[in-house]
């Protein structure tokens, strides 16, 4: 599928989705958001794929919201129902990542703010450039975090930590991020491309099935009471020992070797 917004690369079981509107900071408009929202669907439909980085082009990782998509409205005084805007656009993507049940990796090159900053916050491992930034910038403009910020967010940081950030909308350095646990690891820009793709290749190595059931026990903790999630535990368990590479596995350390896993 051609992209007008997006580069989206597959190699080694990892597909690479970059996203290419550098001359703004990557941010979103609609042809790129629905060119997300297919792109994340198509790599969960394929089984070759096994893991999935997104990045962005350029200097910026994801710049939010592309205000100059919208001006029309404002400038005519009829702002746009945001509401219906993020229902739409972006429901889709963040539920997609969390519902892919395969890693997710964000490479964040640059600057990660609004909306591109929930972005980062969805997937399941966060890689930093030493260029990063991140910042809840909604307050700025007189709007609330959306795209899943109001709920990764307190998880990754605490609460307090998280009300400060997206009242005051400060921006962070990737120091301070991976201090405050909002990010996996901070790397040197020029390493960050080879980073992510060993952090990716190791995880496409795994027994992607496991991988996937991980993700889903854990995003139903997030809901669940104690006895709810022992019951999630007991039924992840029992397909996760159904599956060709839990046998493998087994199979291997009876023969003492490492086991060659297939994704099934």
């Amino acid at each position: 599928m051609g992209y007008e917004t997006l580069l989206v690369e597959q190699a080694d079981h990892v597909a690479r989705i970059t996203l290419n509107r550098p001359q703004v900071l990557n941010s979103f408009n609609a042809v790129m958001l629905a060119e997300l929202r297919a792109a994340i669907a198509g790599a969960g439909q394929d089984p070759a794929v096994r893991c999935v980085i997104l990045t962005g082009a350029g200097r910026g990782f994801c710049a939010g919201q592309d205000l100059g998509e919208l001006q029309g409205d404002y400038q005519r005084g009829t702002p746009p129902d945001l509401g219906a805007l993020v229902r739409e656009r972006y429901h889709p993507i963040i539920l997609g990542i969390r519902n892919l049940e395969k890693p997710v990796l964000a490479a964040v090159n640059g600057v990660a703010a609004g909306a591109g900053c929930s972005l980062a916050l969805a997937c399941d491992v966060i890689l930093a450039s030493e260029r990063a930034t991140f910042a809840e910038v909604f307050v700025q403009v007189g709007l609330v975090p959306d795209a899943g910020s109001t709920f990764f967010l307190p998880r990754l940081v605490g609460f307090g930590r998280a009300l400060e950030l997206a009242m005051t909308g400060r921006s962070l350095d990737a120091a301070e991020a991976e201090r405050l646990g909002l990010v996996t690891r901070v790397v040197p820009a020029d390493a960050l491309e080879a980073e992510a793709s060993a952090w990716a290749g190791r995880l496409a190595r795994a027994p992607t099935r496991a991988l996937g059931l991980i993700k889903r026990a854990f995003n139903r903790s997030l809901v669940n009471d104690l006895a709810t999630q022992l019951e999630v535990e007991a039924a992840c368990q029992a397909e996760a020992g159904r599956t060709a590479d839990h046998l493998e596995a087994v199979r291997a350390f009876l023969e003492k070797r490492k086991p060659n896993f297939t994704g099934r």
